[in-house]
This record gives C-alpha cells, sequence and structure tokens, in this order.
C-alpha cells in the first residue's frame, strides 16, 4: 500500500490532498474572479452616467475574505467524506456566512439608493430626503433583524421561544426607555408627516432658526443670532410650529395716525395716496386702506398689503421703501403724523383760581373767565 492510499481521519492521504487543492484552487479563483470583475466594471463605470454599473462594482468590494474562504473550505470539504457532525458544523458556517454577506450587500443596497436619491431631490424636495432617511434606517434595522433570526434558527435556537421571550424583554425596556422611544417615533412622524423639512426656518414657542438636522432623537435648529437650539422631536411636535418656508406670499398689515387738524380733503387723499406707492412695488399687492378710527390723539389709518415672497429681508426692504415714500408725500401734501398729545382746559372759578375742567386729545388750550 503506498503512502496516498494511507488512511487517515477515514479519508486516504490521496482524497486529503485533493481537497486541500481544491480549497486552494477554489479560493485563488474567487479572488481572481472578483478582482478582475470589479476592476473591468470600474473601468466602465467611469465611461458611463447610469449609476447601476457602480452599484455592482461596489457590491463586489463588499465581498469579504472571510467570506471567499468559507466557501472554498465547504466546496474542499466535498472531496472527503467528514463525521456528520463535522459536516453539520461545516454548513452552519456556511450559512451564517452567507446570511452575513447577504446582509452586508442588503446594507450596501439601502445606503446606495438612498445617496443616490438625495443627490437628485436634497435642493429640489428636501421633505422627500428626509423621508427616505428614515426609512432607510428602518430598512436597515429590519434587514439585520431578520438574519439575525435566521441565522439563529440555522444554529439551532428556537427562535420561537426567543421572539416570545424578546417581546416580553422588549416591553420592559419599552417603559425603561419610553423618552427615547417617544422621542424615535417622533422622529418618523415628523419624516412622514413633514411639518418641517431641513432648510425651513420656522418659529416654536419664542425660539426662531432655521432646520439643520433632522435626528433620530432630536432635531437641531440653528437661530437667527447663531447659536444651535437642539429639541426633542416629541417635544417639538407638542408645540406650537410656525413654518415660514411654506408661505407662498406674507400678509402685513400695519396703520398709521394723522393729527385731528387734518382736513376731509386730504383724508380723502390719504388711501389714494398710499394704494399709488404700494401699486409701485413689483413684489407687493395692495389688499385695502381704510380710515379705521378715531384714537385719543388721531385719525387712525390701517393698510394691508401682500409680498409675494416668504422672504423676510424683502418684506423689511419693501415696508422701508413704503414708508420712505409716504413719508415724502404726506410732506408734499401737508399732512401731518400724529404723536402722543393731551388737551387740558382750563377755567377760573369765582375767586380767581385756575381749576381743570376736562382733558381732551386736541392741541393744547387755555380759556380764561366766561
Amino acid at each position: 500500500m503506498s503512502f496516498f492510499d494511507t488512511t487517515f481521519y477515514h479519508n486516504t492521504i490521496k482524497e486529503w490532498i485533493v481537497a486541500v487543492s481544491t480549497l486552494a484552487i477554489s479560493f485563488t479563483v474567487l479572488r481572481i474572479l472578483k478582482a478582475v470583475i470589479a476592476h473591468r466594471l470600474h473601468v466602465l463605470s467611469l465611461k458611463t452616467q447610469i449609476g447601476f454599473d457602480d452599484l455592482i462594482v461596489e457590491l463586489l468590494r463588499k465581498v469579504k475574505f472571510l467570506s471567499l474562504l468559507v466557501v472554498s473550505i465547504y466546496v474542499g470539504a466535498l472531496a472527503v467524506t467528514l463525521p456528520p457532525k463535522v459536516d453539520n458544523i461545516i454548513r452552519i458556517i456556511l450559512i451564517v456566512t452567507v446570511l452575513w454577506q447577504a446582509a452586508t450587500w442588503g446594507n450596501a443596497l439601502i445606503v446606495f439608493f438612498i445617496k443616490r436619491y438625495r443627490q437628485q431631490k436634497l435642493e429640489t424636495d428636501a421633505a422627500s430626503v428626509t423621508t427616505i432617511s428614515a426609512l432607510g434606517f428602518v430598512a436597515k434595522l429590519a434587514l439585520w433583524t431578520v438574519i439575525l433570526l435566521l441565522a439563529l434558527d440555522n444554529v439551532g435556537v428556537n427562535i420561537t421561544g426567543l421572539v416570545a421571550g424578546l417581546g416580553i424583554s422588549g416591553i420592559a425596556v419599552a417603559l425603561a426607555v419610553q423618552n427615547i422611544l417617544g422621542d424615535l417615533f417622533a422622529s418618523m412622524s415628523i419624516a412622514l408627516d413633514q411639518p418641517f423639512v431641513i432648510g425651513d426656518f420656522v418659529i416654536v414657542d419664542e425660539y426662531m432658526g432655521t432646520v439643520q438636522k433632522i435626528g433620530l432623537k432630536t432635531t437641531r435648529i440653528q437661530s437667527l443670532s447663531g447659536e444651535q437650539l437642539i429639541f426633542s422631536n416629541s417635544d417639538l411636535l407638542n408645540s406650537r410650529i410656525r413654518n415660514y418656508k411654506r408661505m407662498s406670499e406674507r400678509r402685513i398689515a400695519f396703520g398709521l395716525g394723522v393729527i385731528y387738524q387734518t382736513s376731509y380733503d386730504q383724508l380723502v387723499a390719504i388711501p389714494k395716496i398710499i394704494t399709488e406707492i404700494i401699486g409701485e412695488q413689483q413684489r407687493a399687492r395692495l389688499d385695502r386702506v381704510h380710515f379705521k378710527d378715531y384714537g385719543e390723539s388721531s385719525l387712525n389709518f390701517e393698510i394691508v398689503y401682500y409680498v409675494a415672497s416668504p422672504d423676510y429681508n424683502v418684506y423689511m426692504d419693501i415696508q422701508q421703501d413704503i414708508n420712505l415714500k409716504i413719508f415724502r408725500r404726506f410732506a408734499d401734501e401737508g399732512i401731518e403724523f400724529a404723536y402722543p398729545t393731551q388737551t387740558l382746559f382750563l377755567n377760573a372759578d369765582a375767586n380767581g383760581e385756575v381749576v381743570l375742567l376736562t382733558k381732551g386729545a386736541r392741541k393744547d388750550s387755555i380759556n380764561g373767565d366766561d
């Protein structure tokens, strides 16, 4: 009997050599195929704008060294006869490795599509970017959960009892971390309902700023004064939020008062003057001008107009121009703005002492003996 026919661990030396050779050849061939295909597809992807060839290259790069080695070991083991226990261990290792590799590929697919979607939609639809990012996190969590359960099931763990036990434990954990879970579900609500998205200017109670990031637990807002405001997502949804980015136009209402000595013709001319001034603004639309009421020291007018932009700076530029033009036109027409005044009506009694009779809102005057 030759050396190669010698039996070692239920197989001849020749069979072991064939098994090891098969393992080495399989591993080498798989490594070469991976490198060659990845290189060719990478060169091809540089010449096209499709994007999916980049995905295939990325998936090939995600093929792990350990995955190739385990597959090669399994192929080599087919050339020999192994005890059922050892054969079962190799099979379990192969299944777990394949599941782990599948999870790696699945995670890469999710990341690829989220990144691609973000690049396409960030400037035109920030709300959908926020939503897809949150859904991407949920997809990753679901993927790894399924892979873990499948791996445990193949290892021999009774996942039915495990799932039931996890359910009971999950209730206890949920009670312990209910605030964190509340913020997590609030984050999902923000992503799906989209009361605001990244880049929106919002006012939350007395705080205001631009939304910078919507996280799983907190939302971060850059205030006008420069500091970063951090809100928990659950508290944020329980607050009254005003989103100025969603305005198609801004409604402006302001008032002005003129003195009581203004003539009737001047009062009639004031609405016409203001209508002309606002009509000259290209990004403003007049709603109404009215002589509103008789104030304590002024005749009050109310003006309402719309600015065709949500930008606050645009509104302030228009309002400033309106104010300056009103000031100049009133000066030209001889119309005086009112300011707080009080009239004292005095008279002298029988002893010649001056006494206060009443107060008014006209200009000051002193009356002598009747």
